[in-house]
């Protein structure tokens, strides 16, 4: 499948921390620029839990990448360092945890703006739960505790997203009482076995590891409630895994 142009992020209801299958890993690979890419995991809202870290690694040393991780709890160089490192993947992959301490860190770190060169430059930005969340305008989030409204992001994706939305109790009622209300502006709900790919902030592609799994668009409908409309999807098989090297 031909990797569409412009700006590219993906959105991941799954991936290689809760699925056996490896088939949403395997078709991020697969629109890579580069047969091999180069693959830098992002744990950043999980506090760097080492543990996170170890199971990408393991997931991704077989695959046809050359796969790392980027910590900045232990950081290692500097300024120059960080983003020469960051603009030399092909994808970057942004683990779950808490959205609002992944942003505070990324500002205090720089990384924000290095991911907003990177993206422009033709990196594949992707993540699952809060690695989801950060790119966009704003999220649904349990980072305070109870699910709330965040409308803080880094605005890469127009709108908001909302992350397992069949997955976890309160989800959908909440998300889309925030979207009623106005408390965050339309956005994309993403069931878990989903995965949506972005091009210039619209969707290229949707695909789904589970027959039944959606991707929604929610917006308000002007009345105090909200348009839900499911988007079509493409059931993943074996055959859109990586290109060979």
């Amino acid at each position: 499948m031909p990797v569409p142009p412009g700006p590219r992020l993906a959105l991941l209801g799954g991936g290689f921390s809760t699925d056996d299958d490896g088939l949403l890993d395997d078709w991020v690979l697969g629109h890579a620029r580069a047969t091999r890419p180069r693959v830098c995991f992002v744990p950043t809202a999980s506090g760097d839990a080492p543990g996170y870290a170890e199971e990408f690694l393991a997931a991704f040393r077989p695959r046809p990448c050359a796969p790392s991780v980027l910590s900045l709890f232990r950081r290692e160089g500097d300024d120059r360092a960080l983003r020469s490192f960051l603009l030399a993947q092909d994808v970057v992959y942004v683990g779950g945890g808490s959205t609002a301490n992944l942003l505070a860190v990324w500002r205090a770190h720089g990384v924000d703006r290095i991911l907003r060169e990177a993206l422009d430059g033709g990196t594949l930005l992707c993540g699952i739960s809060a690695g989801a969340n950060c790119w966009a305008e704003g999220s649904h989030t349990d980072s305070f505790g109870p699910l709330t409204p965040l409308p803080d992001g880094l605005g890469l994706l127009p709108g908001s997203v909302c992350p397992h939305y069949d997955g976890e109790p309160g989800r959908r009622p909440s998300y889309r009482a925030a979207v009623a209300g106005g408390a965050l502006p339309a956005g994309w709900a993403v069931e878990d076995g989903v995965g949506v790919l972005f091009a210039g902030g619209r969707p290229a592609e949707v695909v789904t590891r589970r027959p039944e799994a959606r991707l929604y668009r929610v917006e308000p409908d002007g009345a105090g409630g909200v348009v839900e409309r499911a988007l079509p999807g493409r059931l993943l098989g074996r055959g859109d895994g990586p290109r060979s090297p």
